[in-house]
């Protein structure tokens, strides 16, 4: 299925969770904020969230500096 991320189409397997797309991408769970369809999605959701086809979905990665 086709999903639009951080503004880019992606095709992904149907029925991924957003927890199954941050984990095949290498992405800490703890250090992302998620928004999917312009709704901020709770961190504890993410399992428990499928996507679905023409979803738009922008994830924002904490960087650490000093």
């Amino acid at each position: 299925m086709i999903i639009r991320l951080n503004g880019k189409e992606e095709d992904v397997p149907s029925g991924l969770t957003i927890s199954e797309l941050l984990k095949g991408r290498g992405l800490n769970v703890a250090a992302v904020v998620v928004e999917l369809n312009r709704a901020i999605i709770p961190a504890d959701a993410f399992a428990a969230t499928a996507l679905h086809e023409g979803d738009e979905l922008e994830i924002l990665h904490f960087v650490g500096g000093g």
